[in-house]
């Protein structure tokens, strides 16, 4: 196995330095590479193919629930963005501004989006007149530009793509509707695609989205114990409308306001995928994401018969996502870019294999090895990959369960933040000079109030000491 030893020992440990050990599986794995454009990141074919599975997915739910697509403009105006006074407040440090078009100076600076609230509000003011335009369910996919001064594959960039979706509603009932509706398609889709379980909640008003009038949030745990803001969803209330003087009539003919909601997943959400599932060896991708979910490994291949039948499997399997690996490579080089990319099954077929009517199929998940039967195949691999998936979110699920820790006294609350990687469930009296001071003296951020989990597991801050308003759960983020 000298080739496998060649091919990971680039690979830090992860129980070594976690953070290099992500960049370096994100490199092996060839999803991506550093241009010359300081914080912008270049998504190789391997990367984009799951981006593209992603899109290919969500879309589809989106879709499901009345959702359109278009597409934004990726300049705004000033004029426009300062129309919503907490919204530009809120991002300003992070906007790229454009003060140039050819030779000529712009007569007014433009910004390159971070977001498109203003722009879907701009179209709006003209797009509804009537109660019988409403609900605008729309959405966009497209790339956005924030000023970042600490960048990290897929994590966090300059540029990175996303999906935002801007609604407008006849009434607030609608609106939160609407928000609630999205945030739980984001939590399904992690689950049912991902294998990543979440913790689904609000977040408090010191982190919710600029101008919004609530966030919800779904909190993934990665392998380390830290938590990322996997997707979330805002409801805007009508501010946003009442900035832009959107108005409609209504059933009783007079002049009403419209309720917004936005909502966004990002390629952060790959970086997500790689750190709940990844292990010392690279990737270890779900099944129903990844862009290769069988490679077929003939051994022997010169020999007689053995191409033909890693094809003949492959005709077999071909209502999944399957490739055969004729590369010249070694056999021990290909399982090992095999584990490097997190295929999940790899498929051994040899001349011995053939003789005996079987194959060698081994899960890159847990390695486990099986004799199977050539004309059982297709069955045992289509119902091999749905356990992989089970098993993965099981082991996922379970990590998460196991690194939540409560906290009744700020002395634990300390405690837990140093010494156990994970989320910590706390009582907060609702105040943000608490919450300031908890990630003051800890690096420790709110992540949600929950909303699956309503124990009140003491009835005092567990910062102040005073009455306690909401169960909160805290964690270390990306």
């Amino acid at each position: 196995m000298a080739d496998k030893k060649k091919m990971v020992e680039a690979i830090t440990s992860m129980e070594e330095d976690f953070a290099q050990w992500y960049t370096d599986v994100v490199k092996r794995a060839e999803l991506i590479d550093y241009s010359s454009v300081k914080g912008c990141l270049i998504i190789k074919p391997a990367g984009y193919a799951l981006w593209e599975n992603i899109q290919a997915d969500l879309d589809r739910r989106f879709k499901e629930t009345g959702v359109e697509n278009v597409y934004m403009p990726m300049f705004i105006p000033e004029s426009l963005l300062n129309k919503e006074k907490d919204h530009v407040e809120g991002f300003a440090p992070e906007v790229a501004w454009v003060t140039h078009g050819g030779g000529s100076e712009l007569e007014e600076r433009m910004c390159v989006r971070p977001t498109s609230e203003t722009l879907f509000c701009d179209f709006y003011k003209n797009d509804i007149q009537s109660y019988r335009d409403l609900p605008r369910v729309y959405n966009q996919w497209c790339s956005v530009v924030r000023w970042e001064k600490t960048t990290r594959p897929f994590l966090r960039s300059r540029e990175f793509l996303w999906q935002e979706g801007h609604t407008m509603h006849e009434t607030a009932e609608d609106a939160e509707e609407r928000t609630v509706q999205m945030l739980n398609v984001y939590a399904d889709f992690c689950r049912e695609t991902l294998a990543i379980p979440t913790i689904r909640g609000k977040k408090t008003d010191k982190e919710k989205f600029a101008g919004a009038e609530a966030t919800y949030t779904i909190e993934a745990m990665m392998h380390d114990g830290k938590a990322l803001q996997s997707g979330t969803s805002h409801n805007f209330g009508d501010g946003f409308a009442h900035a832009f003087e959107i108005q409609f009539t209504g059933r009783d003919n007079k002049l009403h306001t419209p309720h917004q909601t936005s909502w966004g997943l990002s390629t952060r959400i790959i970086g997500a995928m790689i750190m709940v599932h990844g292990d010392n060896d690279g990737l270890v991708l779900p099944p129903r994401i990844a862009p290769t979910q069988v490679v077929i490994i003939p051994i022997q291949q010169r020999k007689e018969g053995v191409l033909e039948m890693a094809g003949k499997l492959a005709e077999a399997l071909s209502d999944v996502r399957v490739k055969v690996d004729d590369s010249d490579k070694s056999p021990g080089f290909k399982f090992a870019e095999q584990e490097m990319r997190g295929f999940p099954i790899r498929i051994e077929i040899g001349p011995k294999d053939i003789e005996n009517g079987n194959c060698v199929v081994c899960r890159r998940d847990t390695r486990e090895k099986y004799t199977v039967e050539l004309s059982e195949i297709h069955d045992f691999t289509v119902k091999l990959l749905d356990t992989i998936h089970n098993d993965m979110y099981e082991r996922a699920e379970k990590h998460l369960k196991e690194n939540i820790f409560d906290a009744k006294t700020y002395d634990e609350f300390k405690d837990i933040a140093d010494n156990k990687p994970g989320f910590i469930r706390a009582m907060w009296c609702g105040e943000t000079e608490c919450e300031e001071k908890i990630k003051s003296d800890t690096t420790v951020t709110s992540r949600c109030m929950p909303w699956e989990d309503k124990e009140r597991i003491s009835e005092t801050c567990v910062c102040c000491g005073k009455s306690a308003k909401h169960l909160v759960y805290w964690g270390k983020a990306y």
